[in-house]
């Protein structure tokens, strides 16, 4: 299959190309820079370059592709209404496009675990709560791609831990480590019991393969490996790991001391993904989440 891949070179890309290209597919990574292009080149795709609001970049590639998966999305997130919006039209622009060609075609989306109801388990039937936030507006995005089903478009939406990780790479959970270095201090919001879901890397890009190849068109997965770790634990990992003390930040310091990650480390966001495996057999193998905290040598 030809595939067009947004955010081709980012963390997850990077981990989604080879694994595609393995499978025999032929893939084509959106690169918005000349060192973007070298990094998807070496993954062994061919590359288109743009970036997410060149809108006809974006038609170009889906109109060469059998199928997309969307990765690539604004992570400035004091400009999050910016980066929604543009994800919106791209994923608008990949139905239109996908629903004129044969029936049956897929678009893959990553979408994310924090915008679902804190404080109950997340399963892949749970509908996408309407809020008016920012990941209220992130769940839009997600059921207009999945509301291409009826357009004939083989549509679905992977929901991902909010730390997808690595040993050398620890997503939200190296943001509060930078967060400790920088304070002196590893912190957790009120008692620290929201719980973050993870998942590795390598599971996730398995998990976007096997979406692209065979994802009923509507399906909602789940890209979490374990259920969740409390915030108080990632922190005292960190303060072990960086010998700092350990300790709880009051709610008016919250956004003084946490910055942006603030409003996402008090979601509480336990997951479950026993309708994902079953559905695509997806199996992850790799290190969990405190396992590559100890031995990332962020921590060191």
């Amino acid at each position: 299959m030809r595939v067009f891949v947004t955010g081709a070179s980012g963390f997850i890309g990077s981990a989604v190309l080879p694994e595609l290209i393995a499978e025999g597919h032929e893939v084509t990574g959106l690169a918005r820079s000349e060192n973007a292009a070298t990094a998807v080149k070496a993954a062994g795709a061919q590359v288109l370059r743009g970036d997410l609001a060149d809108l006809d970049v974006l038609r170009e590639g889906a109109r060469n592709a059998d199928g997309v998966i969307h990765l690539a999305f604004g992570h400035d997130f004091t400009q999050i209404e910016k980066a929604v919006t543009e994800d919106r039209a791209a994923i608008e622009l990949f139905g239109e496009v996908l629903a004129d060609g044969p029936a049956g075609q897929p678009l893959v989306i990553a979408s994310g675990l924090l915008g679902l109801t804190s404080g109950q388990l997340a399963k892949e039937d749970d509908e996408f709560p309407v809020t008016p936030d920012p990941f209220g507006a992130r769940n839009d995005n997600a059921r207009v791609a999945l509301a291409l089903a009826d357009r004939g478009v083989r549509a679905s939406s992977v929901r991902l831990a909010p730390t997808v990780h690595r040993a050398d790479h620890l997503g939200f959970v190296g943001v509060l480590a930078d967060i400790a270095r920088r304070t002196g201090v590893s912190g957790y919001p009120g008692e620290g019991d929201a719980r973050w879901p993870a998942v590795h890397v390598q599971d996730a890009a398995r998990l976007f393969r096997l979406a692209l190849d065979k994802a009923p068109a509507g399906s909602v997965l789940h890209g979490a490996d374990e259920e969740g770790n409390t915030i108080r634990t990632y922190a005292e990992v960190i303060g072990r790991k960086l010998d700092l003390p350990v300790r709880s930040i009051p709610d008016d310091q919250l956004w003084e001391h946490f910055g942006w990650l603030a409003p996402m480390l008090t979601r509480d966001v336990p997951t479950a993904s026993a309708i994902t495996r079953e559905l695509l057999g997806w199996q992850p193998t790799q290190p969990q989440m405190l396992d590559d905290m100890e031995n990332s040598p962020a921590l060191s």
